[in-house]
């Protein structure tokens, strides 16, 4: 019976959990910077661009706003006027804009 119970301590010596913490550590910075890479930059850098074209919302602009189609007729804060026919205006939230066509046409 001594025998076994040495064989079991030898054991559980020999697989020491907390020896390897740095490959564990190492593996898990791997990870988070894989995660990072493909991730988090790309979507900072579509998030900037869609500010930019935010901030470069202009009155006469033709944008695409919630699905409707209009025209910038007036800028505010947060929010934005589009005529989307003659003498029909609505307001909408500027975060709704998914793209900026060009000027309208005269």
């Amino acid at each position: 019976m001594n025998d076994v119970a040495n064989a079991t301590i030898d054991t559980v010596a020999q697989t020491n959990p907390g020896g390897d913490i740095w490959g564990m550590v190492v593996y898990c910075l791997v990870v988070l910077g894989i995660l990072y890479l493909f991730m988090v930059r790309p979507n900072k850098k579509r998030m900037a661009e869609y500010q930019k074209m935010l901030d470069s919302l202009a009155v006469g602009n033709r944008v695409m706003a919630a699905g409707i189609y209009g025209t910038i007729k007036k800028i505010g804060d947060k929010t934005i006027e589009l005529e989307i026919a003659k003498g029909v205006v609505i307001e909408v939230s500027k975060t709704a804009v998914a793209g900026v066509e060009e000027k309208a046409k005269a």
